[in-house]
């Protein structure tokens, strides 16, 4: 029988982010050199095929330190985590490494910055993501107003509002974000941006490969967890550029029955926590039913790279 054609663009920059790639290295190398088993504090990133992969490695994964054993080494996640963790750890004289993106510790800085300077400060981000409930739990004393979208930042209100910053969640969508950006800027003008925009690089680059190819697919395939705040919004980049549907996938697997029916051209990318072995196992997927050709859009290149903490690059 003969297999009808599929054409397959590949959005590029894809899959994992330097600080994605930093953090399951450091899981990797504490196994290596204390042994297993290492325990992690909440997923390391936010992907199942990687947190199952360094389970058969030795990392343990739980939800708080009061799983934790003593005498075991433990890895604070990806995502970050506030400051009361840190304490906890420190109280039981755990051995613990931070895997935290150094792009999330820039925001965590700038907050405890603005919290020493007496300012309000407004976090831009989702209620219940893990990086946003880290960033909150940097400030010791004051609060942190968190704002979601545009509508609440139209109706926002702060104590002083002559005294105000904001900074952001780092894997929001661009368009989004610059949106409820102008409008605090218009509602309290003299809010306090960060010096350095929050959104991270791996964010940006792969909304904006989306970008480049939605509007010549029929669909668009995004490679990630349902709890990855960055791969959702590269699903929703898609449609909000005019492609006519989307669909946010673990795995090829998950991919429903029918869902490319007319469909020629697909668009492929993946979030900044999914491997590219992923995206290979998708496309071999689809060529058993389709004549695929693959063809690769990449808009940038990437060689961002962060560094190991001292107890393991030592």
């Amino acid at each position: 029988m003969t297999k009808r054609p599929l054409k397959i663009l590949l959005a590029g920059p894809r899959g994992f982010c330097a600080g994605v790639d930093r953090a399951i290295q450091i899981v990797e190398l504490a196994i290596e050199k204390h042994g297993p088993p290492v325990y992690v504090r909440h997923e390391i990133v936010h992907n199942r095929y990687v947190v199952e992969d360094l389970e058969t490695k030795g990392a343990v994964f739980v939800e708080e330190l009061d799983e934790v054993p003593e005498g075991v080494p433990v890895v604070f996640s990806a995502h970050g985590v506030p400051k009361s963790v840190f304490s906890e750890a420190d109280e039981r004289e755990m051995y613990y490494l931070d895997a935290t993106c150094p792009l999330v510790t820039k925001v965590h800085v700038d907050a405890a910055r603005h919290e020493k300077e007496g300012k309000d400060l407004i976090l831009i981000g989702h209620a219940g993501h893990p990086e946003v409930i880290g960033t909150m739990g940097q400030m010791r004393n004051g609060e942190m107003i968190l704002v979601e979208n545009a509508e609440q930042a139209e109706t926002v209100e702060v104590p002083h509002p002559d005294n105000l910053a904001f900074v952001t969640q780092t894997t929001l969508s661009v368009d989004d974000t610059s949106e409820i950006i102008e409008i605090l800027q218009r509602r309290f003008p003299k809010i306090e941006a960060p010096r350095k925009e929050d959104i991270c690089y791996a964010t940006t680059n792969r909304q904006a490969a989306v970008k480049e190819l939605a509007d010549e697919c029929e669909a668009m395939i995004v490679l990630g967890a349902p709890n990855s705040s960055n791969s959702n919004r590269l699903a929703e980049v898609a449609l909000t550029i005019g492609c006519p549907k989307s669909t946010l996938i673990q795995r090829a697997a998950e991919l429903e029955d029918g869902w490319l029916d007319g469909v020629s051209t697909l668009g492929v990318t993946a979030g900044a926590s999914a491997p590219e072995i992923l995206v290979q196992e998708l496309i071999d997927t689809l060529s058993e039913e389709f004549d695929v050709t693959v063809e690769e859009r990449n808009i940038i290149d990437e060689n961002v790279t962060f560094s190991l903490p001292r107890a393991l690059s030592a």
